[in-house]
């Protein structure tokens, strides 16, 4: 009796392999407003303009419309939501509470621990100086997007940063709405760099008050511009 081949699990892996590309690149197009706020299309127009086949595409779609960015609509295609003003006052609640706690834990490490992370914090912070000189916005953006996520993460609590990796790309969409309607942003430079010395110190509680008042202070900026530019949706 001739012995069943046992099937290769290479076709098998590609698959998720499509799915998460297919997901981080429309992720990243709703996070930059390449597919704006309110966009309207079919699975299939995404998917050509994304450069991929339909399969994959609809299951990152699921998976966006998990995290409340999109919404998919049976025969009527794909919505990509939009923010108001209110939406975003929430949304920076949430955030200066996670970013206020993730700060927190890491001063509270041992020296040893939090030695890595403020260094990662450090070398993006001297990133966005620099683009900050070239007057590179784009790249300025992208690397506070970075700074935050590293702050997130370095909390080393996965459920702290599975509620704010999904809140924080709703807050990237309003930084690039809103880049380049605001005054050169080097208060950030500033208010990071207080942020980093005082988790170098160890000093917990005053850690969590220099995260949250940076943030207060990008949402008590952002807020009125949308106001002031009638912006009713992001």
């Amino acid at each position: 009796m001739s012995r069943l081949k046992t099937p290769t699990a290479e076709p098998l892996a590609k698959a998720p392999s499509l799915v998460a590309d297919a997901y981080q690149a429309l992720k990243n197009a709703i996070r930059d407003n390449a597919f704006a706020p309110g966009y309207q299309g079919s699975e299939q127009e995404i998917a050509l303009r994304l450069g991929m086949s339909r399969t994959p595409v609809h299951e990152a779609l699921i998976r966006l419309q998990e995290e409340g960015l999109v919404r998919v609509l049976p025969k009527r295609g794909v919505t990509v939501l939009a923010l108001s003003p209110d939406d975003m006052r929430e949304v920076y609640d949430v955030i200066i509470a996670l970013e206020g706690m993730a700060a927190e834990l890491i001063a509270a490490m041992s020296p040893k621990d939090r030695r890595p992370i403020v260094a990662a914090l450090e070398d993006i912070n001297a990133e966005m100086k620099a683009a900050l000189q070239r007057d590179e916005l784009d790249a300025w953006a992208r690397a506070d997007d970075r700074f935050h996520r590293a702050l997130i993460d370095g909390s080393g609590n996965t459920r702290l940063a599975r509620l704010a990796n999904t809140i924080m790309d709703q807050s990237h969409r309003a930084r690039m709405m809103t880049l380049r309607l605001r005054a050169k942003p080097t208060k950030s430079l500033k208010e990071h760099q207080a942020l980093i010395a005082a988790i170098k110190s160890g000093d917990a509680m005053l850690s969590c008050s220099e995260a949250q008042n940076h943030r207060r202070r990008a949402r008590s900026e952002l807020l009125p511009l949308l106001d002031q530019f009638g912006m009713k949706h992001l």
